[in-house]
């Protein structure tokens, strides 16, 4: 994570903590020589509506510019969620997704097999491994094997 973002999400992780909202990710990109946009992905049990991000923008953004993260440069603030098919990427987002189809991709071959759709069965206390069934076999996955793993979406 890049000095911007660490700094930011030290400063906004409590007060989206009092707000009961969880702060997913803290994201900071160039966009040409003097400008960036911040964006703050947040997510909550129930989902994100519209009036979430308006909260915490609002919150967050008197806070923002006391910091002044970007050392006097411009940005954009923005404030999502994170969206169905997001990576996953804390322990709450596997076990959110218990018992459920998910899509992982590996470094590295396990089987003969780097990408795959499994039923999520654990997540270990620590956040180390996991355990899925992939078609009716069930393996262990060490986390740091895991590329990317996501929910796999239906409609």
């Amino acid at each position: 994570m890049s000095k911007i973002c660490d700094s930011v999400q030290e400063l906004i992780q409590p007060i989206l903590d009092k707000m009961n909202i969880e702060l997913v990710e803290v994201e900071f990109k160039k966009r040409g020589d003097n400008d960036g946009s911040l964006t703050v992905y947040i997510d909550k049990e129930g989902g994100v509506s519209l009036d979430d991000c308006e909260a915490v923008h609002n919150a967050i953004d008197a806070p923002l510019d006391e910091l002044d993260p970007t050392g006097g440069k411009p940005y954009t603030l923005n404030v999502s969620s994170p969206g169905l098919d997001r990576p996953f990427k804390t322990i709450r987002d596997y076990r959110k997704h218990l018992g459920e189809e998910i899509e992982i991709s590996l470094y590295k071959p396990v089987d003969g097999n780097k990408k795959f759709e499994a039923v999520l069965n654990s997540v270990d206390d620590a956040f180390t491994q996991i355990t899925a069934s992939v078609k009716g076999k069930t393996i262990q996955l060490n986390i740091k094997d895991i590329a990317l793993a996501r929910a796999v979406i239906k409609f």
